[in-house]
């Protein structure tokens, strides 16, 4: 498929995560904002920057528990994902705005309530990426065990069925609010939502009206066949980490076909594969940013050679290796990348060339998604390549840093994607599924 075939114009989503970038020793850096964890006008100031580099959506990933060590690092989500959008919505105009929240661990009437509230104040630019929640501490914070992955898919589809029944029970005209003949609403178009399914009942009526766009769209982030059965009957948008090209073009055409299967059009189901970037004016000037993170983090560093050895079948550690040389030789000729991890292949590519193994380490190769280490026109290069590839709708994109990473990709990289055709230059609409180039959708009917 040539870029003439689709809109031209790939989707772009910023992951917001606490405040900080995608790296959890950046709030260490010069010029970093040290309390951006509960700075909101910080937050909110990020993501008037990304509205003005035309970014579709923000995107917060979550989960109900505490995810990593804090004594040294940022946190990996935000306080609370709710009130910070909030708090962007009233500040904002275009930009969409799309949190995790869990079908294990919340309510439907709960949530229904909550999306659908910030969907109207935002005028139609939610969206909700429901995840199933596999993390023991999460259910020990609701002080229930944590379902088998069956269950939690069962339950899951469940939820959001619930979620848009009631999203639809409140009809799409009902809200006349008439101060001269003083009616208020048309209860004949209020319906209940009387769902009972096996995990989760719900009555309704829900008593919020239609947003601009009806319903917020629905996200979807989990993997294997679950995920993909979850995601072509209900997602609009789905948040992938492919390591590979070739794995994300699969991934990708298994989705069209998910929704294709559910009844649905293939190009009603839009695809962002995950990305981190590094930017420097030059390659060295990039690297030195991770090599400052490397400094930030030396128990992290020791960790990090031990699995990269991992990747390549070698046993490495700080104490028996110059990490600031390359592998002697001999070591080299006993490497091979793990068929455990997708990441190994490009760890030992890069092993291989004789690059030390703290430049392979500060290339990204153990991160959580590819990554670009270099100039702006590296990382377009990057993201023109996949989308032109047919790999991906578009990119769930994570600075190292939100402090400039941020601003120097809405100034740096958003110009050059521009001026090769890549990235629109306006806002298409006003809603979030105007931006997706999505169907409307309003409720769900039992």
């Amino acid at each position: 498929m040539t870029i003439n075939q689709r809109d031209g114009k790939m989707k772009l989503a910023l992951q917001m995560v606490s405040g900080y970038g995608g790296e959890f020793k950046t709030w260490r850096m010069p010029g970093a904002v040290a309390d951006a964890y509960t700075n909101m006008d910080y937050y909110v100031e990020n993501a008037k920057m990304a509205e003005k580099g035309k970014i579709h959506t923000l995107f917060i990933a979550d989960t109900p528990a505490l995810p990593n060590d804090l004594s040294t690092n940022s946190p990996m989500h935000p306080m609370d994902p709710t009130i910070a959008l909030a708090a962007v919505a009233r500040e904002t105009s275009h930009i969409g705005l799309v949190s995790t929240y869990s079908t294990t661990y919340t309510e439907p009437y709960n949530l229904a309530r909550t999306l659908k509230t910030l969907d109207i104040i935002s005028n139609g630019r939610m969206g909700w990426n429901a995840v199933t929640t596999s993390n023991h501490e999460a259910a020990a914070n609701f002080g229930r065990p944590l379902p088998d992955r069956d269950t939690r898919y069962e339950m899951a589809q469940e939820h959001i069925e619930a979620v848009q029944t009631l999203w639809g029970t409140f009809g799409q005209d009902a809200y006349i609010h008439n101060q001269e003949t003083g009616e208020y609403v048309d209860m004949s178009k209020v319906e209940l939502a009387n769902y009972r399914g096996k995990h989760y009942q719900t009555r309704g009526p829900l008593p919020i009206p239609a947003s601009p766009q009806g319903q917020p769209p629905i996200f979807q982030a989990g993997g294997g066949d679950k995920g993909l059965e979850l995601a072509g009957r209900f997602a609009s948008g789905v948040y992938a980490n492919p390591f590979t090209k070739e794995d994300a073009k699969l991934h990708r055409m298994m989705l069209r076909k998910s929704a294709e299967a559910h009844g649905r059009k293939a190009d009603d189901i839009k695809m962002f594969a995950g990305f981190m970037f590094s930017i420097g004016k030059t390659k060295e000037e990039a690297m030195e940013r991770r090599y400052m993170m490397q400094q930030f983090a030396p128990k992290e560093t020791a960790h990090h050679v031990e699995y990269l050895g991992y990747m390549v079948g070698l046993g490495l550690s700080v104490d028996t290796i110059d990490i600031t040389k390359p592998l002697p030789q001999g070591l080299i000729n006993q490497m091979y990348p793990s068929p455990m991890d997708p990441r190994s292949e490009k760890a030992f590519e890069l092993l291989k060339t004789g690059m030390s193994v703290k430049d392979v380490l500060a290339n990204g190769v153990i991160n959580y998604h590819p990554v670009v280490v270099g100039t702006p026109e590296m990382v377009a290069d990057f993201l023109e390549e996949w989308y032109l590839a047919d790999a991906t709708d578009g990119f769930s994109i994570v600075p190292d840093s939100s402090h400039d990473g941020i601003k120097d990709f809405v100034e740096l990289v958003v110009p050059i994607l521009q001026e090769r055709g890549l990235f629109h230059t306006t806002y298409e609409g006003e809603t979030l599924r105007d931006h997706l180039g999505v169907s409307y959708e309003y409720g769900l009917t039992y």
